[in-house]
């Protein structure tokens, strides 16, 4: 089913319309033809394309788990901040210690040993942590990412 929105070359009456699809490539040089100053941050753009094209696919995982890690250790109340404390949420902390429980589980296969192991050792360490801040522990395998991981101790 076509709609005026959802293609823009044809209107509400089907008559043609002077709105036109293009790609980006072709905005790209109807911007510079039209002299636009978005120009700079379009090459932005595309130079950003470009370098993450050249990442390899383990770095951008290793890098995302360590993210999930990252705040997942702030949400832990494991911030070196001085209001780490106050910055304690373990409502999010389980939420993130799932997610990337999950998602070390998932990679692993994909990213070998030794990029996997320290990924869960860290999710370890984190699950430890939570058990460790929460006021009522979870029953054992019931813990944030246990699911995924089995029981910590």
């Amino acid at each position: 089913m076509n709609t005026p929105h959802d293609n823009p070359q044809l209107s509400s009456d089907d008559a043609p319309s002077t709105a036109s699809r293009r790609s980006f490539a072709e905005e790209h040089q109807h911007g510079a033809e039209a002299g636009d100053a978005s120009s700079a941050a379009e090459q932005d753009v595309r130079r950003e394309m470009r370098d993450i094209s050249e990442v390899a696919a383990v770095e951008v995982i290793v890098t995302s788990a360590v993210h999930l890690m990252s705040a997942a250790a702030v949400k832990c109340g494991l911030g070196h901040e001085e209001n780490a404390e106050q910055l304690k949420d373990l409502d999010e902390a389980r939420k993130l210690i799932t997610a990337l429980a999950g998602f070390v589980t998932a990679a692993a296969p994909e990213i070998g040993s030794q990029h996997a192991g320290p990924l869960r050792d860290g999710l370890r360490s984190l699950q430890l942590a939570f058990r460790e801040a929460s006021i009522i522990p979870d029953a054992p395998g019931q813990g944030p990412g246990e699911k995924y991981t089995g029981p910590v101790n």
